[in-house]
């Protein structure tokens, strides 16, 4: 019997939907259940061939099991040995080398450290910044965001060099990125289950975070040939960084489509969210895939963005 194991948050709808459609698809060889973890111990055996983890990123211990569970051979959707290493400052660099738009953006120094690093731990900071220089390549109005961040969570909207000073002064040890805001004409999300199945979702991030009133059911809501590249650059994307289930947002602007967050592996997925159409999609495709990952044989992760690493 092939056991997928899920790990959740404070979410509901979204767990308790899939371990019912994992068990009603996996024909008695597959079966699905929420997680229970104590004490682990180092040399604990698997107890499970898949887990679907949809909170380790937010409880350190969790993340620690699952490296350990990851190391015994249970396949983890998303890999939380890259999820770990990964931040969204790097995506963007990486999606600029895949041919994918992004808006400029700038990694800045933290404002505040740990205890224990003082004026001597960084000599190599330049100081002061050249802060005009920043705005001056960003641009205006920008968005001062955590460069590994989520959920809207430290997200400041900049209007002038005086707001910048005085938001990046709020920051603490967060390590900030500056991105230019892109004055979009459409703005949609999309779930990508799979690195190949993708929903694309008209979306209105000037609505309330999580308040049902983001996503706009549309099927036509963007032309055929914009909605192709749009799938092409998830896909793209979703497939260099690894990631089998994502989400991924685009500011389409005079028809191009900014990728302006896509570290989105534990994505919304609630009912009362997402709606009703969205929510019976990722449902269906995390349980396939999860019923596909439980019968196969493991495959190691490999991570495909290796080969647009600069050589000299």
């Amino acid at each position: 019997m092939n056991r997928v194991g899920v790990l959740v948050g404070r979410e509901k709808t979204f767990p308790d939907a899939l371990i019912k459609t994992i068990n009603e698809r996996g024909n008695g060889k597959t079966i699905a259940e929420f997680i229970t973890l104590g004490g682990i111990r180092h040399d604990d055996p698997p107890k499970y061939d898949v887990v679907v983890d949809r909170i380790s990123h937010e409880v350190p211990f969790y993340r620690a099991t699952l490296k350990r569970m990851a190391l015994e051979g249970t396949v983890i959707i998303n890999n939380p040995f890259w999820w770990s290493a990964d931040d969204k400052f790097f995506n963007y660099s990486l999606a600029t080398k895949l041919g994918v738009a992004v808006p400029r953006t700038v990694l800045l120094p933290q404002k505040d450290y740990i205890k224990g690093i003082v004026s001597e731990s960084l000599r190599n900071l330049e100081f002061p910044l050249d802060w005009q220089g920043i705005i001056d390549y960003v641009g205006l109005p920008a968005f001062l965001k955590p460069f590994d961040g989520g959920g809207w969570k430290n997200v400041s909207k900049i209007n002038s060099i005086e707001e910048l000073w005085q938001e990046y002064d709020e920051t603490g040890t967060l390590c900030m990125t500056l991105q230019a805001a892109v004055d979009f004409d459409q703005f949609v999300r999309c779930y990508c289950v799979g690195q190949q199945e993708v929903m694309i979702m008209a979306y209105d991030p000037r609505k309330p975070y999580l308040s049902g009133e983001q996503y706009i059911h549309d099927p036509h809501y963007l032309a055929p040939d914009l909605r192709d590249r749009v799938t092409k650059d998830v896909r793209t994307l979703c497939t260099a960084l690894g990631y089998d289930l994502n989400t991924v947002e685009f500011a389409i602007k005079d028809g191009t489509p900014y990728a302006i967050d896509f570290m989105n592996p534990a994505p919304d997925a609630e009912r009362g969210s997402v709606g009703e159409d969205n929510f019976a999609w990722i449902v269906k495709h995390v349980a396939e895939l999860a019923v596909k990952k439980a019968l196969a044989p493991p495959v190691p992760p490999a991570y495909r963005w290796d080969k647009f690493l600069a050589r000299t």
